[in-house]
């Protein structure tokens, strides 16, 4: 069985609509799939897949974990998807306490026998269980979007999952996890927690625990997600994160694609229908089944990447944000020429892009000012 987590470092970037869309085109390849959603507290991945309101979900199981976890696994109105609510009663997943998260990963590993594939809607943010469920597989999915805030976002939460990689991997009352505790309480080092200064003083404390570490990091690529961009330039920031990753965190992430904004998803949503179903052949619907062609092909979890291989996926990345472009253009103009769509609705989404632009630039240079404080202060990242 596949795991793959879906996951942000904040909210609203469409984390939901690729997972849920990715569940229905493994489906439609004849995959068995079970689409979990694990954002416990703000759960409604049935909204997007048009499910009823679930009677009861992972709260339920949470509650009494000895319960049968079978009764809150649901069929869909698509063959071969099953799908387990979340629970929006339960205030954030930093409240799962040790046990439960445990009984839940246990509960979830052992759906193998008659599932292909096992897909986690993780909640947005770095708590603990999030970033263990992220950990489930080494292929886990990031989801992001152009504005700088979301990069950040994304960027951070790669770097706490690493962090917890780490704190999993070092034995308490090692030296390896004595230097991480005085790393985290010591912020005074301007460059003290770049992983690849930490690895190499944790290789003279403790070679053990080093040895260890390299083996689990390995198998750890994660994948990016660039949704809801607007103009080709706007993949190219995926850049940003790539480097950061190498530099910061020495790691090697894999561009799976990129999905323009397209308020065709709102229709579908109001619709209660996943937007591949809704309208399987608009650009936003053909960019999710690219991504999931991409992850079919890529056969079991343990593969490696080398660097030609994350070459390649930025190189195709681009050339696929250049391609749906202008397909959007062309379709924008038929829809102008057959007057589906009016000079005033095109006026309209422009005015409305414009405003969107203008909050952008204002937070982005309020980020510039609190960047350049931090910076003349000793910034850490």
């Amino acid at each position: 069985m596949r795991i793959i987590p879906v996951a942000s470092g904040k909210g609203g970037v469409g984390k939901s609509l690729v997972a849920a869309n990715l569940g229905v085109a493994f489906a439609q390849a004849g995959q068995r799939v079970v689409l979990a959603d694990l954002d416990l507290g703000a759960s409604n991945l049935h909204l997007v897949i048009g499910h009823r309101a679930p009677a009861a979900g992972i709260g339920t199981f949470l509650n009494d974990t000895r319960s049968d976890f079978s009764r809150i696994i649901a069929d869909t109105d698509v063959r071969g998807l099953r799908f387990i609510p979340g629970d929006g009663e339960i205030p954030g997943m930093a409240t799962l306490k040790p046990a439960q998260r445990k009984s839940l990963i246990k509960r979830l590993l052992a759906l193998k026998d008659d599932t292909d594939i096992l897909i986690l809607d993780l909640g947005a943010g770095t708590h603990q269980s999030i970033l263990d469920f992220f950990l489930l597989s080494g292929q886990g999915i990031v989801v992001t979007a152009p504005a700088v805030t979301a990069i950040l976002n994304a960027y951070v939460f790669l770097k706490n999952t690493v962090f917890r990689l780490m704190y999993s991997v070092f034995v308490r009352g090692s030296a390896a996890y004595g230097y991480l505790e005085q790393i985290r309480k010591d912020g005074s080092g301007q460059r003290k927690s770049y992983i690849p200064q930490m690895l190499t003083e944790i290789k003279k404390l403790d070679p053990e625990a080093h040895a260890r570490f390299e083996a689990q990091i390995r198998r750890f690529h994660p994948r990016l997600i660039m949704n809801m961009i607007d103009n080709p330039k706007d993949a190219d920031v995926a850049m940003k994160i790539r480097r950061s990753c190498e530099e910061y965190l020495d790691i090697r992430i894999e561009h799976l694609g990129v999905i323009y904004r397209d308020v065709i998803q709102d229709t579908a949503l109001a619709s209660r229908l996943p937007v591949v179903l809704y309208k399987p052949h608009a650009i936003l619907s053909q960019a999710i089944y690219r991504i999931a062609d991409k992850i079919l092909e890529t056969g079991e979890e343990d593969f490696i990447l080398n660097e030609q291989d994350i070459n390649d996926s930025f190189q195709e990345a681009a050339t696929e944000a250049e391609i749906d472009f202008e397909s959007k253009t062309e379709y924008v103009e038929e829809l102008l020429n057959s007057g589906a769509l009016s000079q005033g609705d095109l006026l309209e989404t422009i005015k409305s892009q414009q405003i969107e632009l203008s909050k952008l630039k204002k937070e982005n240079n309020f980020l510039k000012l609190k960047l350049a404080g931090a910076l003349s202060q000793g910034f850490r990242i």
